[in-house]
């Protein structure tokens, strides 16, 4: 029999289980709390089924089934853009990671050409995203996507507006459009999913069935994934043959700017005159933006230009844009072109 400060513990444990035990819709399982069913979820349920998606009696059986995640809220609080850029880069730009996006580019090369000259964009930008989103496919993610979005959309305040929107996206997509049914897809801690990590939004927007199978596929279509990757830059602006950035060298006397946003508003020529001038050749009339970013060795100064901030549309952290295009450089340069055929001379 148990006396003293412990056993005043472990009353105040069984009573709190059981307390818990009676709210309606919590049960507890494998460290993981069913979501409790209560007016938000049904004000929810009632919005999805107005706006067209499945009865409210359909979507409350699958938020019912949705498990909350303390996992998820954690990972929340410790993305991995917080990291300076010295720190940031050795995660994703590896030789490893190069290796594996030559191969992954030269084994689907005829797509990815194709695709890339569909949309107008790099085929190593869109095979950069996928190195860098899911590791060429190996790592899509573990969570059930309805307990990531339910957690978020229900007990993360800071952005449950957002998570709403995009709970209620995948619930209004369902199985008329996604290639598996919604309870049983699986991504990351903040509910993106597939090679690509489209959220809800993403999908409906800018994925696209390639493969022409009537579903949209982005865990084992090919043509799916790669063509959805590439849709989405096209939408967001990509301009086919511009540069992305360029390393500049301040003079001493540089001006110091007031880091105001990623979107480029100032023309090369006006940075060149306030001191930051770009080691490559650019058009002086194109807009730019200026980055500072601590590098290895100190502070690294980026003009940045449209196509990088079409980047930043996908994920809006500027380390992971200029990430994502460091590694399509190193993927390119690995590739090698294939050879051209010979003209043919005619006979004599």
């Amino acid at each position: 029999m148990l006396e003293g400060p412990r056993a005043s513990r472990v009353q105040s444990a069984l009573l709190l289980v059981g307390l818990l035990g009676c709210i309606p819709g919590f049960t507890f399982a494998k460290g993981a709390a069913t979501l409790a069913v209560g007016p938000d979820e049904r004000a929810f349920a009632a919005e999805v089924a107005k706006e067209g998606g499945p009865p409210e009696k359909t979507v409350l059986a699958t938020l019912a089934g949705a498990k909350v995640q303390q996992s998820i809220l954690d990972a929340m609080a410790r993305p991995a853009e917080s990291k300076p850029w010295k720190d940031y880069h050795p995660l994703f730009l590896t030789d490893r990671r190069v290796d594996d996006g030559v191969a992954f580019y030269l084994a689907n090369r005829e797509l990815l050409d194709r695709v890339g000259k569909e949309y107008g964009v790099p085929p190593e930008v869109i095979v950069a995203i996928i190195g860098i989103e899911t590791n060429y496919g190996r790592t899509t993610g573990k969570y059930r996507v309805i307990d990531a979005l339910s957690t978020l959309a229900f007990h993360y305040p800071p952005r449950a507006p957002f998570f709403r929107g995009e709970l209620k996206q995948l619930f209004l997509l369902g199985d008329k459009h996604l290639a598996y049914p919604i309870d049983e897809l699986k991504g990351s801690y903040a509910g993106a999913m597939g090679w690509g990590q489209f959220m809800p939004t993403s999908i409906a927007q800018w994925a696209k069935d390639e493969d022409g199978d009537g579903r949209i596929d982005l865990w084992n279509s090919l043509p799916d994934i790669t063509a959805s990757v590439a849709n989405y830059f096209a939408a967001h602006g990509w301009q086919t043959g511009e540069p992305v950035t360029v390393r500049a060298q301040p003079a001493g006397d540089a001006r110091a700017l007031k880091p105001d946003g990623i979107e480029p508003v100032y023309p090369v020529q006006q940075m060149e005159a306030w001191g930051y001038a770009p080691l490559s050749h650019v058009d002086a009339e194109l807009v730019s933006a200026l980055l500072t970013l601590v590098g290895d060795r100190g502070p690294e100064y980026w003009l940045t230009f449209k196509n990088f901030y079409v980047i930043t549309r996908y994920n809006k952290s500027p380390l992971y844009s200029m990430a994502v295009w460091q590694l399509s450089q190193q993927i390119a340069g690995g590739v090698v072109e294939p050879p051209q055929a010979a003209a043919v001379e005619p006979a004599p």
